[in-house]
């Protein structure tokens, strides 16, 4: 199970940080990332680290949002600066995940989103 907060409303030039808990019966965590998905639009990738701390970010969020994760945790953190009206989405928090009783299966988990508005 994965929890996510952290959206809000916030003007153009703003931060805000989402957060992310991945809870249950966890043997690992491959990998841990944001999607997010704008009104009309698919769902898009933000940004993702892997276990090994390899990260990957959409090139419309490079040099704005940095993912940080707390492996001893199982958490997840987008820091976004500079936001734009085009970041306006709700963010969903992933992390592809080996459950303990059958750690083979890496599942794909998905948060509940948390709405992120950046106004003009």
């Amino acid at each position: 199970q994965l929890q996510a907060s952290g959206g809000g409303l916030v003007q153009a030039g703003g931060s805000l940080r989402l957060s992310c808990a991945a809870s249950g019966s966890i043997f690992s965590i491959d990998s841990m990332g944001w999607y997010r998905q704008a009104p009309g639009e698919q769902r898009e990738l933000a940004a993702t680290t892997t276990s090994g701390g390899t990260t990957n970010y959409a090139d419309s969020v490079k040099g704005r949002f940095t993912i940080s994760r707390d492996s001893a945790k199982n958490t997840v953190c987008l820091q976004m600066n500079s936001l734009k009206p085009e970041d306006t989405a709700v963010y969903y928090c992933n992390a592809h995940l080996r459950d303990r009783s059958f750690p083979q299966l890496v599942i794909s988990s998905w948060g509940q989103g948390t709405l992120v508005t950046v106004s003009s």
